[in-house]
């Protein structure tokens, strides 16, 4: 179990979440220790469900910091804090949780700031219209990231438009002009300034070539298996094209400075091991 109440010894954090023997959180909250020198900090990976959060928080020792929380827990662990940021408190959802030296927790969502961090890298830091594919609780990250590049106009486009209610009441808090679609509608969708896939690698598979070309910039969260139908599309034509790992390691370097207190985090130490644990994944 993650943490002792009798001593001191180290600082420990962890990556939380059901499934979780993918993640790659272990190894880039890791290369970030050893870049940065904190050879008492320790982080590790537990399957927890919803259902199980509750009982594994009352656990801890004070010598846990922070948790990343990943699905299924990212919207019960607003229940289980004292305070919500801002962020996390809009969307719904939080991926991060942090300890107090008072003993009181904290929820935060990195993954909007790490989207725009993503594009940031890239040189956008602006656009006017968006199409953002899938309706799940990425998607609601990446309305308010859009939100954050000046985005006005956003087209989503899901499997099921009934269920889009939520998403669309988002939108108009966050004040963009959305419209919904279904896939059946794709040859009518096209000419934004960004592309934003949130569907798992495959889903898209029948519409790739279409969707690679409706915008000049194409990202496309998913990171393993990789490359997707719609990144071998995309770079086909040229599209500028980013992947799942840019986010990943932008909303975790976020994680890392909130934990640890220490400003930058060394992104392309986490970057190189994220993509090292990819690698070693890969078939022989």
């Amino acid at each position: 179990m993650l943490g002792s109440r009798r001593s001191v010894l180290m600082t420990r954090c962890a990556v939380l979440g059901s499934p979780i023997a993918h993640s790659l959180s272990p190894a880039m909250h890791r290369a970030a220790y050893a870049e940065l020198g904190l050879r008492d900090w320790r982080y590790e990976a537990y399957e927890v469900g919803e259902q199980e959060l509750p009982g594994f928080l009352s656990t801890l020792g004070d010598d846990v910091r922070g948790l990343s929380l990943t699905m299924p827990l990212k919207r019960v662990a607003l229940e289980l804090v004292d305070t919500v940021d801002p962020v996390a408190e809009l969307i719904g959802a939080a991926n991060t949780m942090l300890f107090e030296p008072d003993g009181s927790r904290s929820a935060h969502n990195t993954d909007v700031p790490g989207l725009v961090a993503a594009f940031a890298e890239r040189g956008i830091t602006g656009a006017d219209t968006a199409v953002v594919l899938g309706g799940g609780a990425t998607a609601a990250s990446t309305l308010a990231a859009l939100r954050g590049l000046k985005v006005s106009e956003v087209t989503l486009v899901v499997r099921d438009p009934s269920k889009a209610a939520r998403l669309l009441d988002l939108a108009a808090e966050l004040g963009l002009k959305t419209s919904v679609a279904d896939f059946g509608q794709v040859e009518q969708i096209g000419g934004f300034d960004l592309c934003v896939s949130t569907l798992p690698g495959g889903v898209v598979d029948p519409w790739a070539d279409h969707f690679a070309a409706v915008a000049p910039v194409v990202f496309d969260v998913a990171y393993h298996p990789w490359p997707t139908q719609l990144a071998i599309a995309a770079h086909r034509i040229g599209t500028e094209l980013l992947n799942g790992l840019d986010l990943l390691v932008h909303q975790a370097t976020l994680q890392v400075e909130m934990m640890t207190g220490r400003s930058p985090a060394p992104l392309a130490a986490m970057r190189a091991a994220a993509r090292e644990e990819l690698d070693d994944r890969e078939p022989s």
